[in-house]
C-alpha cells in the first residue's frame, strides 16, 4: 500500500513539474512577459529615471512619491521586479528552445519518406499522370528536373515502386531558433550591463551608498567600488585643469564611487554654438594616465567619438560650469534705505549674507552662463509678477493691465538675441527655506525699453517669473533703487505730495490754498497706499483700495487715482534726487517712460521675496566637462543577439519551406504512373505559381 502511495505521489510531482515547464515554455507566457516589459519600458520612457528624489517629491507630492518609490518606478530598469521579469523571459525562451529546437533540427534533416500513397492523394496541391518510360529511367529524369528547380532530392524504393522526396527552404526552421536564441542572448547581455553586479556587492560585499557630502577622496571604502567591478555606468565632472580618477554612480539613497584604472586630466574644453544658442560642438581635450604603468597619452573626446581604454568607454556627455569666479554689486531691497555693497562668489560654493534687518542668509551659487540666446519675441523673459485682480470689472482690469505692462505676444514670432551673461543662485534663510534667482548682467530691450531682468522661482518645478528693472541714463539700476527707496520713505513721500500739490494747483487760483491742501492729502494717501502696509503694496494694494469704491464709480476713481499717483511719483523721484544732491531730470517722454517702468517694477518687487538685488559686474569663466564612463561587457553580447535576431527574422519571413513527393509505380500495361504532391507552411500566390510551374515541368513529356 505504501509503495503504491509513493508511486502516485511521484507521478503527481512529475505531472506538476511537467505542467509547470509546459506553462513557462509556452508562447502565451512569453508574450505576457514581453507585454509587461513593454509596459515597464513605457513607464521608464515617460518618467525621467534616476533623478534626484526631491524632484519627484515636487512633481508627485509626498503620498504618490512614496507609492512610486515602493514600486521602483524611479529606476525601472534596475528594479527587482523588472530584473525578475527579464530572468523569467530568459528561462521561458530557453525552455522553449530546449523543447522545440531538437524537433526542428530533426525535421530539417528528415525527408519524410514514410508518407503513404493515400496521404498524398489527400493533399490539396497534387497531380497525376503516366509515362511510357520504364520506372528506372522515368525516376532518373524526374529527379533531375526536380533538382534543377533548386530542390534537394532523395530517391527511396517503396512498396514495389519508387518515392522521390524533395525539400527546399528547410533553413526556415533556423529562423525560429535564431530569433528565440536572440531574445535569450539580448536579455543576458542586458542583465550583464544592468546594476545586478553592483547589487550583489551591496547584498554580499557590504557596499552601501554614500548619502552625505564632502571630498570624493575622503569617502570611506564601503561606499567605493573597485576597478574590478565588471559593469557600471557613471559620470565624472572635471573642470579645466582638473583631474579625476573616479566616476559617480547615482543611487536612490545616495551615490557610489567607482574607482577607475586611469586618471583623466582636462586640458581644455571646446564648445561652439549655433546662432540659436544651441551647442553645435563640444569636445574635451584630455590627458589620460594609466595608474598601473604610469603611461600617459593625449586624446580628444567628442560626442559620438568616445575614448575607449582598458575596456572602459568615456563619452562626452555634457558640460557645466567648473567654478567660475564672479564679482557682483548688491542693492538693498527692504524699506527706505538705498545702500549698495560689493561681494564675490564662486559657482558651486556659497557666500554668507546679512540683510538690513540682521537676518542671516546664504547665497548658493548654482549656475553661470557667459551668453544667453533668447527669443525676445515671446513672453518667456518678459513675465510680470503681478496678475490682475479678477474682482474688477473688465474695463478697470484692462486699465490696470495697461499700467502693469502685459507681456502677451504672438508665440509664433521669433526674435533671437544674445542677451549676455547671467548668474543663477539660491538665497537660503536661516530656516533652510530657499528661493532661486536668475539675473542677467546686461540690460535687455523689451517692448522698446531697456530693462534688467531678474527672475525668481520658489521651487525647481516652476518657471522663473522675471522682474523688469528699467535701466537709467547711465545703463545702471541706480535710479530705480533711488525711486524704490523713496517710495518707502515717509518724509520723502510727504515732500513729494507737497511738490505735486504746488505744481498742480497754482497760487493764482481761487481757494488755491484749501484745494492744494486737499490735493496734498490725496497725493500723500495715494503714495502711502502704493507703498503698502507691509502685507500688500503696489498695484495690488491700489486694487484692494479701489474695490471699496461703488462699482459704478470705480472706472472714474481709478482714472483719477492713477493720474495723481503718476504725478506724485514724478515729484517723489525729483525729491529723492535733490536729497542726494543731484539735479532734477528733464520732464520729457524718455524720463516719463522710465518712471512708468520703475513704478511697475516697484509694484512687482513686492513679490520678489529677496532682501537684496545682485547684479553681476565681472566674471572669470571656468569651463567643466561632464563625461559618462561605462564598462559594458554585455554590449558585444547584445550585438550578437541583434545579428541573430536579424538573421532569424529574415529566415522566417523570406525563406519558405516547401516539401515535394513524387510516387512512381509501374502498372500492368508497362507504363509508369506518377502521383505528385506538394506542401508549404504558408499558402501564398507565389506558392500557387511555383506549384503550377513545377507541375507543368514534371508532366511535360520527356
Amino acid at each position: 500500500m505504501s509503495v503504491t502511495t509513493s508511486g502516485l505521489q511521484l507521478k503527481t510531482k512529475r505531472r506538476w513539474l511537467s505542467d509547470a515547464v509546459e506553462l513557462v515554455s509556452s508562447m502565451r507566457f512569453a508574450i505576457s512577459l514581453l507585454t509587461l516589459i513593454a509596459i515597464a519600458s513605457v513607464i521608464g520612457t515617460v518618467l525621467k529615471q534616476n533623478e534626484p528624489m526631491p524632484n519627484y517629491v515636487n512633481q508627485f507630492g509626498p503620498f504618490w512619491f512614496e507609492v512610486f518609490g515602493k514600486l521602483g518606478l524611479y529606476a525601472v530598469y534596475s528594479a527587482w521586479w523588472f530584473l525578475l521579469i527579464m530572468a523569467f523571459l530568459v528561462m521561458s525562451t530557453s525552455l522553449c528552445i530546449i523543447r522545440n529546437a531538437p524537433k526542428m533540427l530533426k525535421d530539417m534533416r528528415s525527408w519524410r519518406e514514410n508518407v503513404r500513397e493515400q496521404s498524398l492523394r489527400n493533399f490539396h496541391h497534387k497531380a497525376e499522370w503516366s509515362s511510357a518510360l520504364p520506372l528506372t529511367g522515368f525516376t532518373q529524369q524526374l529527379a533531375q528536373r526536380i533538382a534543377h528547380g533548386g530542390y534537394k532530392v532523395k530517391v527511396v524504393d517503396k512498396d514495389g515502386g519508387v518515392l522521390i522526396a524533395a525539400k527546399q527552404g528547410a533553413a526556415n526552421k533556423w529562423g525560429y531558433i535564431f530569433a528565440h536564441s536572440a531574445i535569450v542572448i539580448i536579455c543576458v547581455g542586458g542583465l550583464l550591463d544592468s546594476d545586478l553586479p553592483i547589487r550583489f556587492q551591496q547584498w554580499f560585499g557590504g557596499k552601501t551608498p554614500f548619502g552625505g557630502s564632502g571630498i570624493i577622496a575622503e569617502i570611506p571604502a564601503q561606499h567605493r567600488l573597485g576597478v574590478g567591478n565588471p559593469t557600471f555606468r557613471g559620470n565624472t565632472f572635471i573642470p579645466e585643469g582638473g583631474t579625476a580618477n573616479t566616476a559617480i554612480l547615482p543611487q536612490q539613497s545616495g551615490i557610489l564611487v567607482q574607482e577607475l584604472p586611469f586618471s583623466i586630466q582636462l586640458k581644455k574644453f571646446v564648445i561652439e554654438h549655433y546662432s540659436t544658442g544651441m551647442p553645435k560642438l563640444f569636445a574635451s581635450e584630455v590627458i589620460v594616465r594609466d595608474l598601473e604603468t604610469g603611461k600617459t597619452f593625449e586624446s580628444t573626446i567628442k560626442v559620438n567619438e568616445p575614448l575607449i581604454y582598458k575596456g572602459i568607454a568615456v563619452y562626452q556627455s555634457s558640460f557645466d560650469d567648473g567654478g567660475s569666479r564672479l564679482k557682483l554689486g548688491g542693492y538693498t531691497m527692504i524699506g527706505g534705505r538705498n545702500q549698495s555693497f560689493s561681494l564675490s562668489g564662486e559657482i558651486g560654493s556659497s557666500t554668507p549674507l546679512t540683510s538690513d534687518k540682521g537676518s542671516e542668509y546664504s547665497i548658493e551659487w548654482t549656475g553661470f552662463r557667459p551668453f544667453n540666446v533668447e527669443n525676445m519675441a515671446q513672453g518667456g523673459q518678459d513675465v510680470r509678477a503681478v496678475n490682475a485682480n479678477k474682482s474688477f470689472n473688465e474695463k478697470l482690469t484692462a486699465g490696470l493691465d495697461k499700467q502693469l505692462g502685459s507681456a502677451a505676444k504672438n508665440p509664433n514670432n521669433k526674435d533671437l538675441k544674445n542677451v549676455g551673461p547671467s548668474v543663477q543662485y539660491k538665497l537660503r534663510d536661516k530656516n533652510g527655506q530657499a528661493r532661486e534667482y536668475h539675473n542677467y548682467m546686461q540690460p535687455v530691450e523689451v517692448d522698446g525699453s531697456y530693462v534688467f531682468l531678474t527672475g525668481m522661482r520658489e521651487t525647481p518645478a516652476e518657471a522663473f517669473r522675471y522682474l523688469r528693472i528699467p535701466a537709467d541714463d547711465n545703463d545702471t539700476v541706480e535710479e530705480w533703487m533711488r525711486v524704490r527707496a523713496a517710495v518707502f520713505n515717509p518724509e520723502l513721500r510727504l515732500e513729494a505730495a507737497k511738490r505735486y500739490a504746488r505744481q498742480a494747483m497754482p497760487a493764482s487760483r481761487e481757494n488755491a490754498e484749501a484745494l492744494r491742501e486737499q490735493l496734498q492729502r490725496s497725493a500723500s494717501r495715494g503714495l502711502e497706499i502704493f507703498a503698502g502696509d507691509g502685507k500688500e503694496s503696489g498695484y495690488l494694494a491700489v486694487s484692494r483700495f479701489l474695490e471699496r469704491v461703488p462699482s459704478e464709480d470705480q472706472e472714474k476713481a481709478a482714472e483719477i487715482f492713477m493720474k495723481i499717483l503718476n504725478g506724485s511719483m514724478w515729484e517723489l523721484w525729483q525729491a529723492a534726487r535733490v536729497k542726494d544732491g543731484l539735479k532734477e531730470v528733464a520732464p520729457d517722454e524718455k524720463h516719463a517712460r522710465f518712471l512708468q517702468l520703475a513704478t511697475n517694477a516697484i509694484s512687482d518687487a513686492s513679490f520678489y521675496g529677496a532682501p537684496v538685488y545682485l547684479q553681476m559686474r565681472e566674471f572669470d569663466e571656468v569651463k567643466a566637462s561632464v563625461l559618462q564612463v561605462t564598462r559594458s561587457p554585455g554590449k558585444k553580447v547584445v550585438y550578437l543577439g541583434c545579428l541573430l535576431l536579424t538573421l532569424g527574422v529574415f529566415s522566417m519571413f523570406y525563406i519558405r519551406e516547401r516539401r515535394l513527393w513524387v510516387w512512381l509505380k509501374p502498372d500492368e500495361q508497362g507504363r509508369t504512373n506518377a502521383l505528385m504532391a506538394m506542401s508549404s507552411q504558408r499558402k501564398t500566390l507565389d506558392f500557387e505559381k511555383e506549384f503550377e510551374a513545377l507541375k507543368a515541368q514534371l508532366v511535360k513529356p520527356l
